[in-house]
């Protein structure tokens, strides 16, 4: 194995003060990677050809003050599939907040936690008053790359992961973009929402085939709601609107995030090209849900599926005890949602008691009925939010659950599904995910076959140096 080490960015935290979301694991690479070959245990199927790019924080400098793993600049990791050769690459994500700080040798904007306190405009300049970190997602649209972070503006990268810059659709997108848009598959479209902390807190749009923002609808919320997916049908977009509300009274005093169960939840549902007139909601019981499987419609009933928390917490505070702040976080668990749109009800049931969550489906079915769904999970005794080891499949038509482990110091991330080409079933793949192993500070990428996880990976790739533990990713086809 070689690799060659670019003259980038250099990455400088020491993680002095021994904030908890900066260890272990979570402590940052300090630097930018290419490596032509990586060392392969199995085989790499023959038709796995595309790229395996996550995303995630990475901070280059010294955070200043608290420091939570949703402040972190975003870096992209790519492992790329080539006729059973496998390369790795990865890249900072070069934010116009970055490039400042760059320039100035250090860290100047301050993180979630103490939003508000902007750093001085004649410091920041043209970079803004809060950093974009594009921390968060990756996707491919339109033939184009865009890096995802709900604050603020898409930052568009090249396949190779260097950083174009912030894209609004030719100033039609105003506001932020959610890290969680859906793609449908038949129509070419790209479907989002972005959420802000003032008025209107939540706007929806719809993106044409050849990457054109075509439609957006302003959406009257009663309060500022942290909603981070949706779903969306062949027919509809669906809304959850949740009580995780952010608290502008108690910026800068306490939490930035606050549950508040007696705001209600409720789920609202419009035509995919409607307008805030078009909206119907339907009170269910409180509860809220980070990431959602997919959704259908079966004429007028609608049917998705998501990780539910009945209380969430998330720790976006700059007071909170950084020692124990993961301790008790409550983690979802699979739940069925229906909506019956000609009795104007709605409800929920769960469907499992295992703890987890980034859910993923075949994208390819997306907006439709599916059968399979993919989630990490926590079943190693002491794992706590986020902290997941398994890799759970479920049949949705037969109730059958299968689980990979990856054992007691296995740590996974998110699950991606990747269609064989040559294949004509729902579940014919594979299913990629990082694996980090802390007894050997390694990380490794596996890959199992999507219709018997419970054989394990056909094949693993070692990768040159650990990935550190991030957010979401995504498949790209070679095509």
């Amino acid at each position: 194995m070689s690799y060659v080490a670019t003259d980038r960015v250099v990455g400088s935290v020491t993680n002095t003060q021994a904030q908890p979301d900066l260890l272990g694991n979570l402590f940052p690479v300090g630097d930018e990677l290419d490596v032509p070959e990586c060392r392969v245990t199995g085989k790499v199927p023959e038709g796995l050809r595309g790229h395996f790019v996550r995303n995630g924080p990475n901070p280059v400098f010294e955070p200043i003050g608290t420091y939570h793993m949703f402040d972190g600049d975003g870096m992209l990791h790519g492992i790329t599939f080539d006729d059973g050769r496998v390369s790795y690459r990865n890249r900072w994500i070069r934010s116009r907040g970055l490039a400042l700080e760059l320039e100035r040798g250090s860290a100047v904007y301050p993180g979630l936690g103490d939003v508000m306190n902007f750093p001085p405009r004649e410091v920041t300049g043209d970079a803004g008053p809060v950093k974009n970190p594009a921390n968060t997602h990756v996707i491919s649209h339109a033939d184009r790359w865009l890096a995802l972070w709900e604050g603020g503006l898409p930052t568009e990268v090249t396949p190779e992961l260097e950083t174009i810059g912030e894209h609004d659709f030719g100033g039609r997108l105003k506001g932020s973009m959610t890290a969680h848009p859906r793609l449908d598959p038949v129509t070419g479209e790209m479907l989002m929402f972005g959420y802000s902390l003032f008025e209107p807190y939540l706007r929806y749009h719809v993106v044409d085939a050849g990457g054109e923002l075509v439609h957006s609808v302003d959406i009257d919320l009663p309060a500022p709601v942290m909603m981070h997916d949706f779903i969306t049908t062949e027919r509809h977009a669906v809304f959850l609107d949740s009580p995780i509300v952010f608290d502008l009274e108690n910026l800068g005093k306490g939490p930035m995030v606050r549950w508040k169960p007696e705001n209600g939840t409720r789920i609202g549902v419009m035509p995919r090209m409607g307008t805030a007139e078009d909206l119907r909601w339907f009170e269910i019981d409180p509860g809220h849900v980070q990431h959602f499987w997919s959704g259908w419609a079966d004429g007028e009933r609608i049917e998705f599926h998501g990780s539910r928390f009945d209380a969430p917490d998330f720790a976006i505070e700059a007071d909170a005890d950084p020692n124990a702040r993961n301790e008790n976080r409550e983690t979802g668990r699979p739940a069925r949602f229906w909506v019956d749109l000609d009795a104007g009800t709605a409800g929920w049931e769960p469907m499992d008691d295992l703890a987890g969550d980034f859910n993923r489906i075949n994208d390819g079915l997306n907006g439709q009925k599916v059968r399979y769904l993919y989630m990490s999970a926590l079943t190693e005794p002491g794992r706590q939010l986020g902290d997941f080891d398994s890799i759970v499949k479920y049949d949705d038509d037969t109730g059958a659950r299968t689980i990979w482990g990856s054992g007691p110091n296995g740590h996974i991330g998110e699950t991606v599904f990747a269609p064989n080409p040559d294949g004509d079933g729902e579940d014919d793949g594979w299913l990629l995910n990082t694996v980090h192993h802390d007894d050997t500070d390694t990380t490794d990428v596996v890959v199992l076959e999507a219709r018997d996880i419970s054989a394990g990976p056909v094949a693993t790739v070692h990768m040159p140096r650990r990935v550190p533990f991030g957010f979401h990713a995504n498949w790209f086809p070679t095509t």
